[in-house]
């Protein structure tokens, strides 16, 4: 059949990744949901979405090609394996739903690790397979006003394009405002813009199945829920600093939590660490005063955290309350 003819509606999603990750963030951290961006979830909204505004039947909307652009680390500078680790997931998810992956390495400018030429590298790809593949919609999820000539662009092929944004505003773990919000040219120039921020709220409000699935499903069979190990024996802490060498395992309370990072209680300075470091569980069930287990490590200003932290009972101070203060670390060194 000839393509041009063709009812099928072809369809390409792009994403600005930082992006995507910075909203599935909110979700998760900030919104009552709590829970991630599902990008199987957000692929089916995608195809109903085209087919009501494209006016077909959802089966003739099909997505054909989908990419993602994100800067990333060089391993050089993501040494640490619980930054790695989660890349690595990212990309397993990514390639399980057959999202094409576009990676460009992060630049160092003014002490600070900075994304550039991603907006470029997509814009460049979107118009290039709008061309050789003729998408009939690009799906763009994005909200920088850098977008603006591609969008133009495709609008002069015929190429539609569906923009999902996001609007909202929070206060992040410093106090410090966050805001989130599309650039108004962009929503100026695109032919079916779509503000994801009330189709959700209304959608789970209304609980509308395929708004209910943009969600990951935050429940677990029993078979896989984390197992409660017994607390291993604690001993005093000793030296100038209570963390001891990377790789140390340690065991003690949690002493705040806000917006996706907590510190574990640990004097003189109380050990940093964020949901990235948890090896079980969900961050959002832990509660101040929960017992974790944790190992030294360093962050990127060379100064202590915890890694590998993961909820443990409590241990019976009764046995040990004449040996220290509340507070603990187990003095064997995991290997590395």
């Amino acid at each position: 059949m000839n393509q041009m003819n063709s009812p099928l509606i072809r369809v390409g999603v792009f994403y600005d990744g930082n992006y995507f990750l910075k909203i599935s963030d909110y979700y998760y951290f900030q919104h009552e949901r709590k829970a991630r961006i599902s990008l199987e979830g957000l692929h089916e909204y995608i195809r109903h979405q085209v087919a009501e505004e494209e006016d077909v039947d959802v089966r003739l909307a099909q997505i054909t090609d989908a990419h993602f652009f994100r800067g990333r680390l060089s391993a050089t500078e993501a040494r640490d394996k619980d930054r790695l680790f989660h890349d690595r997931l990212l990309d397993d998810i990514l390639m399980n739903l057959g999202v094409q992956t576009h990676y460009m390495a992060l630049k160092t400018r003014d002490g600070r690790l900075q994304e550039k030429g991603i907006d470029v590298w997509l814009s460049l790809e979107a118009l290039e397979l709008a061309l050789h593949k003729t998408l009939d919609v690009v799906v763009l999820i994005a909200g920088d006003s850098d977008y603006v000539p591609l969008i133009r662009k495709l609008n002069t092929v015929g190429t539609r394009v569906m923009l999902l944004n996001w609007d909202f505003k929070y206060e992040d773990f410093k106090g410090e405002t966050r805001v989130t919000r599309a650039s108004q040219q962009l929503l100026e120039q695109v032919t079916y813009p779509v503000a994801m921020h009330d189709v959700i709220d209304r959608g789970l409000q209304a609980q509308d199945e395929v708004v209910e699935a943009l969600f990951v499903n935050q429940s677990e069979p029993a078979a896989f829920a984390p197992s409660t190990p017994s607390a291993p024996k604690l001993v005093r802490p000793t030296g100038p600093t209570a963390a001891g060498p990377v790789g140390t395992m340690g065991m003690s309370t949690i002493k705040n939590l806000k917006n996706g990072f907590g510190f574990v209680v640990m004097p003189p300075n109380n050990l940093f660490f964020s949901y990235a470091d948890l090896t079980e569980g969900d961050f959002n069930d832990l509660r101040e005063g929960d017992w974790v287990e944790f190992t030294v490590g360093r962050n990127h200003r060379d100064e202590d955290c915890a890694r590998n932290v993961r909820k443990v009972t409590a241990p019976q101070l009764s046995d040990i309350e004449d040996e220290y203060e509340p507070v603990s670390v187990h003095a064997a060194t995991a290997e590395l």
